[in-house]
């Protein structure tokens, strides 16, 4: 298995080399130069995996065999899914009326960042441990990245952390998620800015590419190639606990942000998983735009809203998305992104958007009003209690009249993170797992409106890289 770049320059890449890289010199984004299929066989015997297992089957098709061994990889996957709340790590609770709540947030930080970034952490300290390397990752978040990420590197000798979080436009559980923890190898700043903004300096530094060979850093936003990987194991999951029989269709609907996620599930579809796919966001909707109609344009600033994960006007994976449906064609995907960066607009071509609808069949846009609504009639009829990110997927079952297939409505995180639209809904905040953050003591850096965000962020980690050289 090898890799590239989505904009051509890179080619022929390992999955280590991949894993330890943000951006390529390009400035286009890493993905398999093919993506391996699985038989009709392979399709039913897989349906009695776990999901580790399935982590870990999945893993070892994108991953040679040369790099990590069958034995390491497996010992890897599993050790790092060992921190979850449920023994399966994925549950679904099937509701009345076909609304099937897929699981994903029983990890440490209570989103479904968690699943993806502690096989990321494991990988990379596979990797380290071996070569006896340090690196240092840098991470932009909306609010559950920068806390599962840190979850992932916390107290390791050959890895720090740098996370940028926009001070404000999280919640107050996700912010202290992040600030609370105090090990020395975890820095984190909060940013008098939104997500996208602060993802400005971070894009600036990793295209210097002397900058980030010499100090060794790495992203594990869902930029990561290793992230989007891992987060392929649980459309296959969530297939097999819904499926009428092996190989019968399935819908997932999936609350979107950056667009890693749906990255994930377009991957499986390619693999051979008969499901088909849909996209939700909240009032900040190009990624709808673009999945509707083709219209990949910055309309507006980010507006804050309850599902605050999802508060970006740049979903970067995007990027991926093309170079999938183009079929790996750099040289159109290059062309379309230099036009979008520099018009902040562009017309995804008709074939590209025909290739897309087959697999991404639909896409809605749910602003707050209608986020609490949902939260408050499914906790009213069902007695479940949502997330705000979830209830923008849970939206979509309230629109539907053909229940002829079976449908999963992908859950992101606890409520227990949102405890302000929990309210808002009618319900009382959920304290589990949470409670415990406010009697903590806080370590951050404020990156206030008229400092220079990337002469900070620069010598932070050039701060870190002296001390290692010390060492």
């Amino acid at each position: 298995m090898k890799y590239c770049s989505t904009r051509g320059k890179e080619k022929n890449l390992t999955f280590k080399q991949v894993l330890f890289a943000g951006y390529s010199g390009d400035g286009g984004l890493y993905m398999p130069e093919s993506v391996p299929k699985i038989t009709e066989k392979e399709l039913k015997e897989w349906s009695t995996l776990s999901y580790k297992e399935l982590v870990f089957t999945i893993a070892r098709r994108f991953i040679d065999e040369e790099e990590i061994p069958s034995n390491d990889l497996k010992e890897v996957v599993f050790t790092s899914l060992k921190r979850f709340r449920v023994p399966e790590v994925v549950r679904i609770e099937k509701l009345d009326g076909g609304l099937n709540i897929i699981e994903l947030f029983h990890g440490v930080t209570l989103a479904f960042k968690d699943l993806a970034l502690s096989v990321v952490g494991g990988l990379l300290n596979y990797f380290l441990k071996k070569d006896n390397a340090h690196i240092t990752a840098v991470v932009g978040t909306s609010g559950d990245t920068g806390s599962a990420a840190i979850e992932s590197i916390r107290g390791l000798e050959c890895m720090d952390i740098v996370v940028l979080l926009p001070h404000g436009r999280c919640t107050k559980v996700q912010e202290l998620q992040m600030t609370t923890v105090i090990e020395d190898n975890v820095h984190v700043y909060c940013v008098d800015g939104n997500s996208d903004e602060l993802d400005e300096p971070i894009k600036k530094a990793f295209l210097d590419t002397d900058f980030v060979a010499a100090n060794k850093i790495i992203s594990i936003n869902s930029i990561n190639w290793g992230r989007i990987l891992a987060q392929v194991a649980h459309y296959f999951y969530s297939y097999y606990q819904l499926c009428e029989s092996v190989g019968s269709p399935v819908q997932l609907v999936v609350p979107t942000g950056a667009a890693g996620n749906i990255t994930g599930g377009s991957l499986a579809s390619a693999m051979g998983l008969p499901i088909t796919l849909v996209a939700a966001v909240n009032t900040n909707d190009i990624v709808r735009r673009t999945l509707q109609g083709g219209d990949f344009s910055i309309k507006e600033n980010v507006v804050q809203t309850f599902a605050s994960a999802m508060d970006i006007q740049m979903p970067y994976n995007v990027e991926r998305i093309l170079f999938h449906f183009t079929g790996n064609d750099t040289k159109r995907v290059k062309e379309l992104m230099n036009k979008f960066e520099k018009e902040g607009k562009v017309s995804i071509p008709n074939d590209v958007m025909k290739a897309m609808k087959e697999v991404i069949v639909g896409s809605l846009a749910v602003d707050n009003d209608h986020i609490t609504e949902i939260m408050k009639k499914v906790l009213n009829k069902h007695n479940y209690l949502l997330c705000p990110h979830t209830a923008t997927a849970v939206a979509y079952h309230f629109q539907q009249t053909d229940n002829s297939i079976p449908r999963g409505y992908i859950a992101t995180a606890s409520p227990a993170k949102f405890p302000e639209a929990v309210i808002k809904a009618g319900a009382e905040p959920v304290t589990e797992g949470v409670a415990h953050l406010e009697n903590l003591p806080t370590k951050f850096t404020w990156m206030k409106k008229g400092d220079d965000w990337y002469s900070m962020l620069r010598t932070k980690i050039e701060e870190i890289t002296a001390k290692k050289s010390r060492k």
